[in-house]
């Protein structure tokens, strides 16, 4: 087909100020294509041969995210155009379609070819070809360079927050272990001491029946106030004296840790007599205490278990990409990954449990709790309250992130999900957490991300469809 008569090209606002040679250019080199309703006019990946500018009718424009098509724009306006739009870009490698592009009518296109038209703009536009070669290598550059420096951050600083709280289980284990070698050879001891004075089988019999039975009691001790620990050990304490034990105020902080009273200690002193209860009353002591001890390293040691079960909850290791979960789940884990910077932050949990799981991509949602819960720790600089809300509104559940720091001016509300933008100090940020944050709400789960801020009440708002979306 002819292509457009000059009149009509200037009409489009792409090539309203070309010059009458530039515009017989357009005009002999164009092409007017056609294409039915539902029809595909170019494919993402393919190769970028051709400009195409709307004419008439309308188009969707989608990309492919992890194997998953995402809408990214719909046009009906005469002079919408899309292809091959780097075309003045010169690379060793040949130009690709960015997107596809289906028909949502019958359209009309004006279809220019890119590498001949690529010659005719350089020669028309040289400084303004620098330009914007310049501003789009120069960003595509800078945002590889600024996303990976940026992931590598994040890793070593939710790397150092884990490790932190790895430690402290980890070295109250190591403790525990290194006291309970000790205990065990004082226990032998004992039994030793014990053996020498000729005691009756039949009374040892009974001294570890006693035992077995008072070790059984540690795991339900009751929390003591420290009023009543001190009560209580100066009960015991006086009961050792009493029957002249020396040392009784070191061995009745043992029994009162285990919960024992002076109750049991007389039920001891029945069974063994008094000739014996001075050993007695010392080897249940390191039976006991030892028992407390493989309490102590079963919990560091399950704590132990706990952080690594957060950890893989957050990175999702092992775990399909998309499935059906419960975002709890993953705002605890981040909570978990950041614990290194809550400093005096105090953590309030209005959550609603009884929230349906939900079809999503879980290693990608928590990289937006890391985003915006660590902006709010960020805002709040250790100090503060962060309140984590979750609530359902007909088919979506809502998440919400609140800090009391200094709020986000009105005057840069608007700009605050835009790539690039920061409120940090240089080097301190590279404005594109919310911006990812945004993409992964908004266009991977076609749900919505909202934000109202005052001084001293920020609230983001993440909103959830609660079933699966139908594909775009």
């Amino acid at each position: 087909m002819s292509a457009l008569p000059r009149e009509e090209l200037r009409g489009l606002f792409l090539f309203e100020h070309l010059s009458e040679d530039q515009l017989d250019w357009i005009a002999d080199n164009a092409v007017l294509e056609e294409y039915a309703a539902d029809s595909t006019v170019i494919s993402e990946g393919g190769e970028a041969t051709c400009f195409y500018v709307l004419l008439h009718g309308a188009i969707r424009m989608t990309r492919l995210v992890s194997g998953t098509e995402v809408e990214t724009n719909r046009s009906d306006q005469r002079g919408a155009y899309f292809g091959a739009t780097q075309f003045f870009v010169h690379q060793e490698s040949e130009h690709i379609y960015n997107a596809t592009v289906r028909a949502l009518s019958d359209v009309t296109f004006l279809t220019l070819p890119s590498k001949e038209f690529s010659f005719e703009f350089r020669r028309w536009f040289p400084m303004a070809t620098h330009l914007l070669e310049g501003m789009y290598l120069g960003w595509r550059n800078s945002d590889t360079v600024i996303g990976s420096r940026r992931r590598l951050l994040a890793l070593g600083e939710l790397s150092a927050g884990l490790t932190h709280e790895l430690n402290n289980p980890a070295a109250a284990a190591v403790r525990a272990t290194s006291a309970l070698r000790e205990r065990v050879a004082g226990m032998r001891h004992k039994l030793a001491f014990l053996a020498k004075k000729d005691i009756d089988p039949e009374l040892l019999h009974q001294l570890i029946d006693v035992q077995e039975r008072l070790v059984k009691q540690v795991a339900q001790a009751e929390k003591l106030t420290a009023m009543q620990q001190a009560d209580r050990e100066d009960e015991i304490g006086d009961w050792f004296d009493d029957r002249g034990i020396d040392g009784g105020w070191d061995l009745a902080d043992i029994y009162v840790r285990a919960g024992l009273t002076t109750a049991d200690l007389d039920d001891v002193l029945e069974q063994v007599g008094d000739t014996f209860i001075d050993g007695a009353v010392r080897w249940l002591a390191y039976a006991l205490e030892t028992e407390m001890l493989m309490g102590e390293i079963e919990d560091s040691t399950t704590r132990i278990s706990a952080l690594v079960g957060k950890a893989k909850q957050y990175s999702q290791m092992d775990r399909a990409p998309h499935q059906w979960v419960d975002v709890h789940d993953g705002l605890d884990s981040t909570l978990v990954m950041l614990s290194g910077k809550l400093g005096g932050v105090r953590v309030v949990k209005e959550y609603d449990r009884s929230l349906p799981k939900i079809p999503a991509y879980p290693a990608e949602l928590n990289q937006v709790w890391t985003n915006i819960i660590d902006n709010a720790l960020g805002a709040m600089a250790g100090e503060g309250t962060l309140t984590l809300r979750t609530w359902r509104v007909d088919d979506q559940i809502r998440v919400e992130v609140g800090d009391t720091g200094p709020g986000i001016p009105a005057d840069i509300k608007p700009r605050i999900f835009e790539p690039f933008f920061t409120t940090k100090p240089v080097g301190e940020g590279t404005g594109l957490g919310l911006d990812i944050s945004w993409k992964i709400v908004v266009e991977r789960h076609q749900g919505d991300l909202r934000v109202e801020s005052e001084p001293g009440n920020t609230r983001f708002e993440v909103c959830l469809p609660t079933v699966e979306q139908a594909s775009l």
